[in-house]
């Protein structure tokens, strides 16, 4: 079998297009609009740049969005204490916890 180029931008495109119609669906269907929230602790640039394209995206699908910005600083147990605040509230179906976390954190322990 001989390479295949794919149209990545296309591909994407049609990905996001076919999440769109799914959750008009939910909306009409069900009354039903996901929620993704997004915690960024720190400033890094790229994580910044990654967390502020999803939550474009996440809008554009139709879906709400939820960042949460922490301070670099911030003790593991507050982003902890916030991840449950986050999974025990009805309106967030997914949450992304951005990586890399600062060096004082324990991704596996957030996760």
């Amino acid at each position: 079998m001989g390479a295949r180029i794919i149209d990545g931008r296309g591909f994407a495109a049609g990905v996001r297009a076919r999440v769109a119609e799914a959750v008009g669906r939910l909306r009409s269907g069900h009354g039903l609009v996901p929620g993704l929230a997004v915690v960024l602790v720190g400033e890094d640039p790229a994580s910044q740049v990654y967390v502020r394209n999803k939550a474009v995206q996440t809008r554009e699908a139709g879906m709400a969005s939820f960042e949460h910005r922490l301070a670099a600083e911030t003790p593991q147990a507050a982003l902890l204490a916030l991840v449950a605040r986050l999974n025990a509230d009805p309106a967030v179906h997914g949450i992304l916890v951005q990586l890399p976390l600062p060096a004082h954190m324990d991704a596996g322990a957030v996760i």
